[in-house]
């Protein structure tokens, strides 16, 4: 195994699941977050997550014990000087992503490819806040992680080819392959995707029709597996917020205007399927 100790910084729904899937796939982990109580909650996402991955492939012969057994989690980012590859999973906040990726440049060594797992930042930009912007490569994983076979990988300005087959090792060590695109805003997936999004809040917002028809259009009319506002819910619609933000923000166009409704129900603390309340209720 080419990459024996995998960092990942970020112990969120994300984060989490890149840990698991490394793990499952017999990586070591080294999973890093700010607080002991980030990291108690990463502890039973991943329980509730394997029971569900056990649930949804039977015969896959899951050891949940192995699995954690695998896994350090850590609040102490020093331990990254062990990594052979890092995946930043942090919140879609840039103050907070730079911050982070000044200190983990600081700490890992010079060799090792940073993957910035992001719904809409730039990769370029990433980059700019380290000293090997030519080792920075955004790799945006599906949720949930160890379900989905297939990544998105943005090539940053800086990025070279050497990164990019340093990145498709990584992920075929994994179990999934990729797809390659450029350094736009929202990438492919979600330059697409948050707009669907958006507007789908604005046709409830607007009285067109209540979220669970406008899911249900989704599923029986396009045979999509969930409707748009689900999809929300499941990713968190602070970070659908987020990532419709940065899209405003970076293309400057009255299209990505986040929806009046979206904001209220992340002002209000309904963020989705981690809050228990979203779109739909999960209680």
């Amino acid at each position: 195994m080419e990459f024996t100790t995998v960092g990942v910084v970020g112990a969120g729904v994300m984060g989490v699941g890149v840990a698991q899937n490394l793990a499952q796939t017999g990586h070591r982990v080294v999973l890093v977050d700010v607080s002991d109580d980030v990291l108690d909650n990463a502890r039973r996402e991943l329980r509730d997550s394997l029971r569900a991955y056990a649930l949804f492939n039977k015969g896959a012969g899951v050891a949940t014990a192995e699995v954690f057994d695998r896994i350090e989690f850590t609040t102490d980012y020093e331990l990254l000087a062990e990594a052979d590859f890092v995946v930043e999973n942090v919140t879609e906040d840039w103050t907070v992503k730079k911050e982070v990726y000044e200190r983990i440049d600081r700490i890992v060594r010079p060799g090792v490819v940073f993957a910035v797992n992001t719904s809409a930042i730039s990769i370029t930009r990433v980059g700019s806040a380290t000293s090997r912007p030519e080792r920075v490569v955004g790799m945006h994983f599906m949720n949930p992680v160890p379900m989905k076979p297939m990544v998105e990988v943005i090539r940053g300005h800086h990025t070279t080819p050497e990164t990019i087959d340093t990145a498709r090792r990584f992920l075929a060590e994994t179990g999934k392959e990729c797809i390659v695109v450029e350094d736009m805003p929202g990438f492919v997936s979600n330059r697409v995707l948050m707009l669907t999004i958006n507007e789908a809040v604005f046709l409830v917002q607007d009285g067109v029709a209540p979220a669970a028809d406008v899911d249900r259009i989704f599923r029986t009319c396009f045979d999509h597996r969930m409707g748009p506002l689900e999809t929300a819910d499941l990713i968190g619609l602070d970070t659908i917020l987020r990532s419709v933000e940065v899209l405003y923000e970076s293309f400057n166009d009255d299209k990505y205007r986040p929806a009046p409704l979206l904001k209220k129900m992340v002002a209000a603390g309904l963020l989705g399927r981690k809050s228990g309340e979203g779109f739909h209720t999960y209680r």
